[in-house]
């Protein structure tokens, strides 16, 4: 049985759709990205499963149970770390977890277990007197996730955790989740930054509310139908107007020195004969998921 369901989710805000037609599963001990920049509706498909929205339409189901249905015990088996500050700032690291431990119900000898195991994954355990509201970003996001897995949910949903968070807590924190998913948790995780798209077992790429492509991050790139290549050559303002002008160019962004560009497919000799007269040449190189989310907005 899949630990998450959602068929066919809808979420209204006002006149604005924020989610819909939004259908896929995640399993227990799977790993699954919800990718997408701002305002793609992650954070409100978050939301239903939470069950801190109501859907419009369409369902939602965590451990075969509706969050939102009364008697419903999906809520007690869920652990969730929202995008926004949720913790308390004038309460020390100690005191915060001790806060969520009693919210939770746990005993006591139970408690400190988890809270010494959690404290030691997360390397918190030297600060656990500091205030939340003193702490760093990546060390904010590290406590807010102990705090949702002092229950020892089966189901974790993240919210662009790694966002704000500097490289060495975000390599943690990603350490963190693979460690979780290897025991069996089922954990969807939603992130703006499509390079760790490659880092989930399968994803749905998002945008503006719609599922544009699903599947394993490897099989989505490799099967993408369109060229990919970097320019070597030429005059940067030059070329940025000749790319601009031509209808078969899907993108162009820096990388580094040159260019990467994204064309419709069977357009890369075209384009290549087109460029030679600037001086420039293309090279091909393997698509990447920012080459895959631009394809297939374009498309």
């Amino acid at each position: 049985m899949s630990a998450l369901v959602v068929e066919g989710l809808r979420r209204d805000h006002g006149a604005h759709t924020a989610v819909s037609g939004l259908s896929f599963a995640v399993a227990p001990g799977e790993l699954y990205g919800l990718v997408g920049p701002d305002g793609a509706g992650k954070s409100t498909t978050i939301g239903c499963l939470a069950g801190l929205m109501r859907p419009s339409a369409g369902s939602v189901r965590v451990l075969g149970e509706d969050p939102m249905a009364r008697g419903s015990h999906a809520r007690e088996r869920l652990g969730l770390m929202p995008q926004e500050y949720s913790l308390y700032g004038d309460l020390t690291i100690a005191e915060n977890l001790r806060f969520f431990g009693q919210l939770f119900g746990l005993p006591r000898r139970a408690f400190d277990e988890r809270r010494a195991r959690l404290l030691g994954i997360t390397r918190l355990a030297r600060f656990e007197d500091r205030r939340a509201d003193a702490l760093s970003g990546g060390m904010y996001k590290k406590l807010a996730l102990a705090c949702a897995l002092l229950h020892r949910p089966d189901v974790l949903l993240l919210d662009e955790p790694t966002n704000g968070v500097d490289p060495v807590s975000r390599r943690e924190l990603w350490a963190l989740v693979h460690e979780l998913v290897g025991e069996g948790m089922a954990v969807l995780l939603s992130t703006p930054y499509m390079d760790e798209a490659a880092r989930c077992h399968r994803v749905g790429l998002m945008h503006e509310g719609h599922l544009i492509a699903e599947g394993e991050p490897g099989a989505l790139t490799d099967a993408l139908e369109h060229e990919v290549f970097e320019l070597e050559g030429g005059e940067r303002e030059v070329l940025h107007a000749v790319l601009t002008a031509d209808p078969d160019v899907v993108a162009a962004s820096p990388a580094g020195e040159r260019l990467r560009v994204v064309v419709a497919p069977g357009a890369g000799a075209r384009l290549a004969a087109s460029l030679a007269a600037h001086g420039t040449t293309l090279r091909r190189v393997p698509p990447d998921f920012e080459d895959l989310f631009l394809a297939r907005v374009a498309a």
